[in-house]
Protein backbone atom coordinates (compact mmCIF):
# COMPACT_ATOMS: atom_id res chain seq x y z
CA UNK A 1 0.00 0.00 0.00
CA UNK A 2 1.14 3.27 -0.81
CA UNK A 3 -0.12 6.64 1.29
CA UNK A 4 0.45 10.12 -0.43
CA UNK A 5 -0.91 13.08 0.66
CA UNK A 6 -3.62 11.61 2.75
CA UNK A 7 -4.99 9.04 0.33
CA UNK A 8 -4.08 5.01 0.09
CA UNK A 9 -3.53 3.69 -3.03
CA UNK A 10 -2.46 0.35 -4.35
CA UNK A 11 1.17 -0.56 -5.79
CA UNK A 12 -0.06 0.22 -9.05
CA UNK A 13 -0.22 3.57 -9.08
CA UNK A 14 3.67 3.83 -7.47
CA UNK A 15 5.21 4.89 -10.04
CA UNK A 16 2.99 7.79 -10.98
CA UNK A 17 2.98 9.04 -7.65
CA UNK A 18 6.64 8.87 -7.77
CA UNK A 19 6.67 11.18 -11.04
CA UNK A 20 4.42 13.41 -9.06
CA UNK A 21 6.49 13.86 -6.10
CA UNK A 22 8.48 16.35 -6.63
CA UNK A 23 6.43 18.88 -8.48
CA UNK A 24 3.61 17.90 -5.60
CA UNK A 25 5.88 18.75 -2.72
CA UNK A 26 8.03 22.06 -4.56
CA UNK A 27 3.95 23.08 -4.49
CA UNK A 28 3.33 22.77 -0.89
CA UNK A 29 6.92 24.11 -0.13
CA UNK A 30 5.98 27.08 -1.88
CA UNK A 31 2.70 27.95 0.28
CA UNK A 32 5.64 27.92 2.85
CA UNK A 33 2.69 25.81 5.65
CA UNK A 34 4.36 25.03 8.76
CA UNK A 35 3.74 21.78 10.77
CA UNK A 36 1.93 22.42 14.11
CA UNK A 37 3.23 20.14 16.69
CA UNK A 38 0.59 20.19 18.71
CA UNK A 39 -1.34 18.26 15.98
CA UNK A 40 1.31 15.65 15.94
CA UNK A 41 1.51 15.17 19.65
CA UNK A 42 -2.60 15.19 19.05
CA UNK A 43 -2.61 12.08 16.64
CA UNK A 44 0.20 9.80 18.91
CA UNK A 45 -1.99 10.35 22.29
CA UNK A 46 -5.25 9.85 20.89
CA UNK A 47 -4.36 6.61 18.67
CA UNK A 48 -2.53 5.47 21.31
CA UNK A 49 -5.22 5.16 23.39
CA UNK A 50 -7.82 3.82 21.02
CA UNK A 51 -4.99 1.09 20.70
CA UNK A 52 -5.13 0.60 24.53
CA UNK A 53 -8.37 0.16 24.59
CA UNK A 54 -8.66 -2.44 22.13
CA UNK A 55 -10.15 -0.52 19.29
CA UNK A 56 -7.11 -2.21 16.96
CA UNK A 57 -6.60 -5.50 18.32
CA UNK A 58 -7.44 -7.13 15.25
CA UNK A 59 -4.11 -5.81 13.75
CA UNK A 60 -2.18 -5.18 17.10
CA UNK A 61 -2.64 -9.03 18.35
CA UNK A 62 -0.82 -10.79 15.40
CA UNK A 63 1.65 -8.26 15.78
CA UNK A 64 2.87 -9.02 19.12
CA UNK A 65 2.60 -12.68 18.43
CA UNK A 66 4.99 -11.91 15.54
CA UNK A 67 7.62 -10.13 17.13
CA UNK A 68 7.01 -12.08 20.94
CA UNK A 69 6.46 -8.17 22.52
CA UNK A 70 5.76 -8.50 25.84
CA UNK A 71 2.82 -6.86 27.67
CA UNK A 72 5.43 -4.46 29.34
CA UNK A 73 7.26 -3.45 26.02
CA UNK A 74 3.71 -2.90 24.12
CA UNK A 75 2.84 -0.67 27.21
CA UNK A 76 5.97 0.94 27.23
CA UNK A 77 6.02 1.68 23.21
CA UNK A 78 2.22 3.04 23.69
CA UNK A 79 3.83 5.15 26.36
CA UNK A 80 6.47 6.66 23.71
CA UNK A 81 2.95 7.69 21.22
CA UNK A 82 1.49 9.32 24.37
CA UNK A 83 1.13 13.13 24.92
CA UNK A 84 3.41 12.58 28.48
CA UNK A 85 6.35 10.59 26.36
CA UNK A 86 6.44 12.91 23.58
CA UNK A 87 6.37 16.16 25.68
CA UNK A 88 9.16 14.65 27.48
CA UNK A 89 11.43 13.86 24.34
CA UNK A 90 10.71 17.48 23.34
CA UNK A 91 11.48 18.98 25.97
CA UNK A 92 15.04 16.85 26.24
CA UNK A 93 15.85 16.77 22.60
CA UNK A 94 14.54 19.59 21.34
CA UNK A 95 14.90 23.11 24.09
CA UNK A 96 13.11 24.90 21.08
CA UNK A 97 14.13 28.38 22.44
CA UNK A 98 14.88 31.05 20.11
CA UNK A 99 18.16 33.40 21.26
CA UNK A 100 19.89 36.53 20.22
CA UNK A 101 23.24 36.40 20.37
CA UNK A 102 25.69 39.34 18.88
CA UNK A 103 23.16 40.86 16.84
CA UNK A 104 21.85 37.67 15.25
CA UNK A 105 18.72 35.43 15.66
CA UNK A 106 19.57 31.88 16.54
CA UNK A 107 16.32 29.45 15.49
CA UNK A 108 15.73 25.80 15.32
CA UNK A 109 13.94 25.12 11.68
CA UNK A 110 13.17 21.34 10.50
CA UNK A 111 16.02 19.50 8.62
CA UNK A 112 13.53 20.13 5.19
CA UNK A 113 11.75 16.44 3.38
CA UNK A 114 13.32 13.84 5.68
CA UNK A 115 13.23 10.03 3.81
CA UNK A 116 12.98 7.42 5.97
CA UNK A 117 14.49 3.78 5.00
CA UNK A 118 13.03 1.52 7.61
CA UNK A 119 13.95 -1.55 8.90
CA UNK A 120 11.65 -4.65 9.73
CA UNK A 121 13.24 -5.87 12.65
CA UNK A 122 10.16 -4.24 14.59
CA UNK A 123 7.19 -3.72 12.47
CA UNK A 124 6.18 -0.16 15.15
CA UNK A 125 9.32 1.37 14.24
CA UNK A 126 8.98 3.13 10.71
CA UNK A 127 5.90 4.70 11.95
CA UNK A 128 7.68 6.39 15.06
CA UNK A 129 10.34 7.26 12.77
CA UNK A 130 8.16 8.94 11.08
CA UNK A 131 6.04 10.72 14.05
CA UNK A 132 10.19 11.99 15.02
CA UNK A 133 10.61 13.63 11.61
CA UNK A 134 7.01 15.19 11.92
CA UNK A 135 8.06 16.42 15.62
CA UNK A 136 10.92 17.89 14.16
CA UNK A 137 8.66 19.87 11.54
CA UNK A 138 9.70 17.85 8.56
CA UNK A 139 7.75 16.15 5.19
CA UNK A 140 8.62 12.61 5.32
CA UNK A 141 8.67 10.29 2.86
CA UNK A 142 9.42 6.71 4.06
CA UNK A 143 10.10 3.15 1.82
CA UNK A 144 8.82 0.58 3.79
CA UNK A 145 10.85 -2.31 4.66
CA UNK A 146 10.88 -5.64 2.68
CA UNK A 147 7.81 -7.83 4.00
CA UNK A 148 5.92 -4.71 6.06
CA UNK A 149 2.34 -6.49 7.09
CA UNK A 150 0.63 -3.15 6.19
CA UNK A 151 0.85 -1.41 9.89
CA UNK A 152 3.06 1.50 9.14
CA UNK A 153 0.12 2.55 6.75
CA UNK A 154 -2.28 1.66 9.28
CA UNK A 155 -0.83 3.61 12.13
CA UNK A 156 0.19 6.63 10.01
CA UNK A 157 -3.14 7.09 8.36
CA UNK A 158 -4.99 6.48 11.20
CA UNK A 159 -3.20 9.42 12.78
CA UNK A 160 -4.15 11.97 9.51
CA UNK A 161 -7.60 10.90 10.20
CA UNK A 162 -7.00 12.09 13.55
CA UNK A 163 -5.18 15.65 12.49
CA UNK A 164 -6.17 15.89 8.37
CA UNK A 165 -3.14 18.84 8.82
CA UNK A 166 -0.60 15.99 8.95
CA UNK A 167 -1.61 14.86 5.36
CA UNK A 168 0.98 16.96 3.24
CA UNK A 169 3.55 16.24 5.66
CA UNK A 170 3.73 12.20 5.65
CA UNK A 171 4.21 9.92 1.96
CA UNK A 172 4.41 5.99 2.02
CA UNK A 173 6.21 4.30 -0.43
CA UNK A 174 6.66 0.57 -0.79
CA UNK A 175 9.77 0.90 -3.26
CA UNK A 176 11.53 -3.03 -2.89
CA UNK A 177 15.71 -2.13 -2.38
CA UNK A 178 16.10 -3.74 -5.19
CA UNK A 179 14.75 -0.41 -7.35
CA UNK A 180 17.82 1.86 -7.44
CA UNK A 181 16.64 4.10 -9.83
CA UNK A 182 12.80 5.03 -7.66
CA UNK A 183 14.71 5.11 -4.39
CA UNK A 184 17.48 8.03 -5.50
CA UNK A 185 14.14 9.77 -7.03
CA UNK A 186 13.41 9.87 -3.42
CA UNK A 187 17.16 10.67 -2.22
CA UNK A 188 17.24 13.19 -4.82
CA UNK A 189 14.50 15.57 -3.52
CA UNK A 190 15.08 14.64 0.37
CA UNK A 191 17.59 17.37 2.35
CA UNK A 192 18.32 14.32 5.09
CA UNK A 193 17.80 10.17 4.71
CA UNK A 194 17.53 8.58 8.07
CA UNK A 195 18.87 4.93 7.41
CA UNK A 196 17.86 2.25 9.73
CA UNK A 197 19.72 -1.14 8.71
CA UNK A 198 22.99 -2.74 8.68
CA UNK A 199 26.48 -1.56 6.72
CA UNK A 200 25.02 -2.42 3.64
CA UNK A 201 22.31 -0.38 3.89
CA UNK A 202 23.83 2.61 4.89
CA UNK A 203 26.92 2.27 1.91
CA UNK A 204 24.06 1.64 0.04
CA UNK A 205 22.37 5.22 0.86
CA UNK A 206 25.45 6.60 0.88
CA UNK A 207 26.02 5.69 -3.14
CA UNK A 208 22.79 7.02 -4.17
CA UNK A 209 22.61 10.28 -2.42
CA UNK A 210 23.64 13.56 -3.09
CA UNK A 211 26.54 14.76 -1.91
CA UNK A 212 24.67 17.24 -0.08
CA UNK A 213 22.22 15.01 1.26
CA UNK A 214 22.74 14.47 5.25
CA UNK A 215 22.75 10.86 5.96
CA UNK A 216 21.51 10.18 9.43
CA UNK A 217 22.74 6.21 9.99
CA UNK A 218 20.97 4.49 12.58
CA UNK A 219 22.41 0.95 11.80
CA UNK A 220 22.18 -2.27 13.07
CA UNK A 221 24.37 -2.65 16.57
CA UNK A 222 25.94 -4.92 18.88
CA UNK A 223 25.22 -5.37 22.62
CA UNK A 224 26.71 -7.18 24.96
CA UNK A 225 27.03 -8.07 28.97
CA UNK A 226 30.06 -7.54 30.44
CA UNK A 227 30.17 -9.86 33.81
CA UNK A 228 32.62 -10.13 36.82
CA UNK A 229 33.06 -13.76 37.67
CA UNK A 230 31.56 -12.56 41.39
CA UNK A 231 27.98 -10.98 40.00
CA UNK A 232 24.64 -12.62 41.27
CA UNK A 233 22.59 -15.23 40.02
CA UNK A 234 19.85 -12.84 40.28
CA UNK A 235 21.45 -10.50 38.08
CA UNK A 236 22.22 -13.36 35.40
CA UNK A 237 18.57 -14.75 35.82
CA UNK A 238 17.59 -11.01 34.92
CA UNK A 239 19.68 -10.89 31.90
CA UNK A 240 18.54 -14.30 30.73
CA UNK A 241 14.80 -13.18 31.02
CA UNK A 242 15.89 -9.98 28.85
CA UNK A 243 17.44 -12.30 26.35
CA UNK A 244 14.09 -14.76 26.02
CA UNK A 245 11.73 -11.55 25.88
CA UNK A 246 13.37 -9.76 22.77
CA UNK A 247 15.45 -13.18 21.29
CA UNK A 248 18.21 -11.04 20.71
CA UNK A 249 16.73 -9.39 17.59
CA UNK A 250 17.10 -5.79 18.66
CA UNK A 251 20.17 -3.73 18.45
CA UNK A 252 20.05 -3.49 22.09
CA UNK A 253 19.30 -7.14 23.05
CA UNK A 254 22.37 -9.19 24.60
CA UNK A 255 24.42 -10.86 22.12
CA UNK A 256 27.04 -12.73 24.49
CA UNK A 257 28.75 -12.06 27.90
CA UNK A 258 32.27 -10.98 28.01
CA UNK A 259 33.62 -12.24 31.20
CA UNK A 260 36.42 -10.59 32.93
CA UNK A 261 39.29 -13.39 33.51
CA UNK A 262 41.95 -15.02 31.15
CA UNK A 263 41.28 -18.29 32.11
CA UNK A 264 39.52 -21.06 30.45
CA UNK A 265 38.79 -22.83 33.46
CA UNK A 266 36.68 -20.14 34.89
CA UNK A 267 35.01 -19.25 31.90
CA UNK A 268 33.95 -22.88 31.22
CA UNK A 269 32.90 -22.51 35.08
CA UNK A 270 30.84 -19.09 34.32
CA UNK A 271 29.50 -20.98 31.39
CA UNK A 272 28.08 -24.03 32.75
CA UNK A 273 26.15 -21.70 35.53
CA UNK A 274 24.92 -19.41 33.55
CA UNK A 275 23.45 -21.92 31.17
CA UNK A 276 21.77 -23.31 34.04
CA UNK A 277 19.96 -20.09 34.72
CA UNK A 278 19.29 -19.83 31.28
CA UNK A 279 17.39 -23.23 30.98
CA UNK A 280 15.35 -22.56 34.03
CA UNK A 281 14.52 -18.72 32.62
CA UNK A 282 13.73 -20.41 29.29
CA UNK A 283 11.20 -23.13 30.70
CA UNK A 284 9.36 -20.89 32.16
CA UNK A 285 9.17 -18.15 28.65
CA UNK A 286 7.62 -18.45 25.76
CA UNK A 287 9.06 -20.67 23.26
CA UNK A 288 11.42 -18.57 20.79
CA UNK A 289 10.13 -19.19 16.63
CA UNK A 290 10.12 -23.07 15.82
CA UNK A 291 11.58 -22.48 12.71
CA UNK A 292 14.94 -20.12 13.96
CA UNK A 293 14.89 -22.97 16.61
CA UNK A 294 15.24 -25.60 13.87
CA UNK A 295 18.23 -23.25 12.23
CA UNK A 296 19.81 -22.83 15.99
CA UNK A 297 20.01 -26.64 16.20
CA UNK A 298 21.94 -26.75 12.88
CA UNK A 299 24.46 -24.16 13.51
CA UNK A 300 25.14 -25.92 17.09
CA UNK A 301 25.72 -28.86 14.83
CA UNK A 302 28.10 -27.37 12.67
CA UNK A 303 29.75 -26.02 16.55
CA UNK A 304 30.43 -29.26 17.52
CA UNK A 305 31.62 -30.56 14.19
CA UNK A 306 34.10 -27.99 14.48
CA UNK A 307 34.80 -28.26 18.30
CA UNK A 308 38.26 -30.40 18.21
CA UNK A 309 39.78 -27.26 16.13
CA UNK A 310 37.91 -24.33 17.63
CA UNK A 311 38.25 -25.88 21.29
CA UNK A 312 34.87 -24.51 22.70
CA UNK A 313 32.90 -25.11 25.53
CA UNK A 314 29.40 -25.80 23.94
CA UNK A 315 25.46 -26.10 26.32
CA UNK A 316 22.61 -26.90 24.83
CA UNK A 317 19.30 -28.11 25.65
CA UNK A 318 15.08 -27.34 25.05
CA UNK A 319 15.99 -24.56 21.82
CA UNK A 320 18.89 -22.70 23.67
CA UNK A 321 22.16 -22.38 23.30
CA UNK A 322 25.43 -21.18 25.27
CA UNK A 323 29.01 -21.46 23.27
CA UNK A 324 32.45 -20.69 25.29
CA UNK A 325 34.60 -19.40 23.05
CA UNK A 326 38.35 -18.79 23.17
CA UNK A 327 38.34 -15.71 21.12
CA UNK A 328 37.88 -12.51 22.46
CA UNK A 329 36.03 -10.90 19.55
CA UNK A 330 32.73 -8.90 19.40
CA UNK A 331 30.24 -10.41 17.13
CA UNK A 332 26.66 -11.39 16.64
CA UNK A 333 25.25 -14.20 18.05
CA UNK A 334 22.88 -16.63 16.21
CA UNK A 335 20.15 -15.22 17.93
CA UNK A 336 17.15 -16.16 19.09
CA UNK A 337 18.91 -17.60 22.63
CA UNK A 338 22.22 -18.55 21.32
CA UNK A 339 24.61 -16.53 23.38
CA UNK A 340 28.35 -16.78 23.41
CA UNK A 341 30.82 -16.38 26.25
CA UNK A 342 33.89 -15.03 25.68
CA UNK A 343 37.22 -13.94 27.92
CA UNK A 344 37.75 -10.29 28.51
CA UNK A 345 39.96 -8.67 31.46
CA UNK A 346 38.94 -5.79 32.59
CA UNK A 347 42.92 -4.35 31.19
CA UNK A 348 41.25 -4.85 27.84
CA UNK A 349 38.47 -3.44 27.55
CA UNK A 350 39.45 -0.43 25.68
CA UNK A 351 40.33 -3.11 22.60
CA UNK A 352 36.57 -3.01 21.72
CA UNK A 353 37.13 0.65 20.38
CA UNK A 354 38.23 -1.41 17.13
CA UNK A 355 34.43 -1.86 16.79
CA UNK A 356 33.59 1.77 17.01
CA UNK A 357 30.07 3.17 15.24
CA UNK A 358 28.86 -0.74 16.38
CA UNK A 359 28.40 -0.95 19.56
CA UNK A 360 25.75 0.25 21.58
CA UNK A 361 24.28 -1.29 24.37
CA UNK A 362 26.37 -2.89 27.60
CA UNK A 363 25.03 -4.16 31.53
CA UNK A 364 27.27 -4.51 33.73
CA UNK A 365 27.26 -7.35 36.16
CA UNK A 366 29.10 -7.17 39.04
CA UNK A 367 28.82 -6.71 42.95
CA UNK A 368 31.52 -4.81 43.31
CA UNK A 369 29.47 -0.86 42.95
CA UNK A 370 32.80 1.13 42.90
CA UNK A 371 33.68 -1.75 40.21
CA UNK A 372 31.09 -1.17 38.47
CA UNK A 373 31.22 2.79 37.78
CA UNK A 374 34.67 1.62 36.76
CA UNK A 375 33.81 -0.53 34.20
CA UNK A 376 31.39 1.95 32.97
CA UNK A 377 33.37 4.24 32.21
CA UNK A 378 36.15 1.98 30.51
CA UNK A 379 33.04 0.60 28.13
CA UNK A 380 32.18 4.35 27.26
CA UNK A 381 35.48 5.87 26.38
CA UNK A 382 35.80 2.49 24.06
CA UNK A 383 32.81 3.70 22.42
CA UNK A 384 29.77 2.08 24.07
CA UNK A 385 26.74 4.23 24.23
CA UNK A 386 24.23 2.78 26.79
CA UNK A 387 24.99 0.85 29.82
CA UNK A 388 23.01 -0.49 31.70
CA UNK A 389 21.74 -3.13 34.22
CA UNK A 390 21.17 -6.70 33.25
CA UNK A 391 17.52 -6.19 33.33
CA UNK A 392 17.21 -3.26 31.22
CA UNK A 393 19.11 -3.46 28.04
CA UNK A 394 16.12 -3.08 25.72
CA UNK A 395 14.45 -0.45 28.12
CA UNK A 396 12.37 1.99 26.27
CA UNK A 397 12.40 5.56 27.97
CA UNK A 398 11.04 8.32 26.56
CA UNK A 399 13.77 10.88 25.51
CA UNK A 400 16.90 8.33 25.33
CA UNK A 401 19.27 8.81 22.60
CA UNK A 402 19.30 6.63 19.72
CA UNK A 403 22.81 5.16 19.67
CA UNK A 404 24.27 8.07 21.56
CA UNK A 405 22.46 10.78 20.06
CA UNK A 406 18.98 12.58 19.76
CA UNK A 407 17.05 12.18 16.48
CA UNK A 408 14.84 15.21 16.70
CA UNK A 409 18.31 17.15 16.63
CA UNK A 410 19.83 15.15 14.13
CA UNK A 411 16.26 16.40 11.75
CA UNK A 412 16.73 19.81 12.79
CA UNK A 413 18.94 22.85 11.48
CA UNK A 414 19.98 25.95 13.24
CA UNK A 415 19.69 29.22 11.25
CA UNK A 416 21.52 32.90 12.12
CA UNK A 417 19.77 35.47 11.25
CA UNK A 418 20.51 39.21 11.47
CA UNK A 419 17.83 41.40 10.05
CA UNK A 420 14.78 40.50 11.52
Amino acid sequence: MILYNGQIYGTEMQQELLERLPEDLNGFLKTDTKLNIEDVITACDTLAKRVKDGEFDDTVKPFLETFGVSKKQFDDLLYMFSRDGLQKKIDIELPDREETISGFRRKRYPLGILLHIAAGNLDVLPAYSVTEGLLAGNINILKLPMGDSGLSVKLLSEMISISPSLAPFIYVFDVPSTETESIKKLADISDGIAVWGGDAAISAARHFANVNTKIIAWGHKLSFAYCEPDCTDEDLRELARSICITNQTLCSSCQGIFLDTDSDEEADSFGERFFTIFTEVNASSKPADYGMRAKNAINIYNEKLEQHETKSRIFSKDGISVIVKRDSGLELSYMYRSVWIKKLPMDKIHLLHKNKGHLQTASVLTSNIEKRKQISDILANAGVVRITSSGNMSRTVPGEAHDGTYALREYSRIVETEFY
